[in-house]
């Protein structure tokens, strides 16, 4: 079941990024697959009026946004039960596990050690998963809060419905993508805790008191590639904050005065969407958090990639269509590259 989950959203992760950068393929010969493509990504400021029959209105997007924060929620509170409860992690452990690395080197004499090693190793790979739920949950979180808090939906925006559905499909397979190796355990550790309930009853259960200390502690104790990762994340998420809440001033405005203004000022200097910009930076603050040895969140950052990549590149032509006087020196969404 482990391998059959990891191929489908490998397969999948493949299958809706191929098309993406095909439809970026500078070429005559691809014109038309672009244009298709580019008529499923479109929405808000890029989709014309009645340009397509099959749209809702953008703020539908919210209703996704939620889909996301349940679904995240309840990955992350499973996997770290599991990882409390099959998975603790101790100051010894964390000791033994650097020690015995140092010792060991490639003698048989360790083999032992070699096996416990593994064991423990195994451990840390079960709470970095918890810190990368941990960290798309903070991202799912500030997305939902922006959409009914700093997001200004006008009443014409629209967007495609394939965008709808996919922004559904992305906000599931992404969470689960994080934890895809250890999804199989953690289900079927919750469906016995759950089996057991209904069997027991809640006054049969044993009782279970959680050292919040001891659930958090082992986060604490990850090596130093998941505090990188993690300072490249938080980097990225306060800098998309702040490019949202600019972003959501400028559409009141425009409400107001019933003119689009040019986003000026910080990264806005320097690419037409910094937003998107910034999810990239968040989500290789992940690859690096992972470890990087995971090729389901490799793929998973390259449909990132390939997505916002070419979701800017239109917004960015768009702005050049539209206005005469927007700076011919920015870039679509990676600076000096793209």
């Amino acid at each position: 079941m482990e391998l059959g989950l990891v191929t489908l959203l490998r397969t999948a992760w493949i299958a809706v990024t191929l098309p993406i950068v095909i439809a970026s393929i500078a070429s005559s010969k691809l014109s038309s697959f672009h244009q298709l493509v580019s008529k499923f990504a479109k929405r808000g400021k890029t989709m014309q009026p009645r340009s397509c029959k099959f749209t809702v209105p953008d703020r539908f997007f919210s209703q996704v946004y939620i889909v996301a924060v349940v679904w995240t929620t309840i990955l992350l509170l499973t996997t770290w039960l599991y990882a409390y409860k099959m998975a603790p992690l101790t100051s010894e452990s964390f000791h033994i596990l650097h020690l015995a690395s140092h010792l060991m080197g490639g003698s048989h004499i360790f083999s032992f050690h070699k096996s416990h090693l593994t064991a423990l190793e195994h451990r840390y790979r079960i709470w970095r998963t918890v810190l990368l739920l941990l960290l798309m949950e903070a991202q799912v979180l500030s997305r939902l809060f922006e959409t009914f808090n700093v997001s200004n939906y006008t009443p014409s925006a629209r967007m495609h419905i394939f965008g709808y559905l996919t922004g559904l499909f992305y906000y599931i397979a992404a969470p689960l993508s994080l934890c895809c190796t250890l999804a199989p355990k953690v289900f079927k550790f919750t469906l016995n805790l759950v089996a057991e309930f209904i069997v027991k009853g809640k006054n049969q259960m044993p009782a279970t008191e959680i050292d919040w200390c001891g659930s958090v502690n082992p986060l604490m104790k990850l090596g130093w590639r998941q505090w990188i990762g993690s300072a490249i994340f938080l980097w990225g998420w306060i800098h998309q904050c702040h490019c949202h809440a600019s972003l959501g001033s400028l559409q009141a405005h425009a409400e107001q005065v019933d003119d689009y203004v040019i986003p000026t000022g910080d990264w806005f200097e320097i690419v037409s969407s910094p937003h998107y910009l910034d999810e990239i930076v968040i989500y290789a603050g992940m690859v690096v958090a992972s470890g990087g040895g995971d090729l389901t969140v490799w793929l998973l950052f390259v449909f990132v990639v390939a997505n916002l990549g070419f979701a800017a590149a239109e917004t960015h032509k768009s702005y050049l269509s539209k206005f005469e006087n927007y700076p011919r020196n920015r870039f679509a969404s990676i600076p000096f590259l793209y």
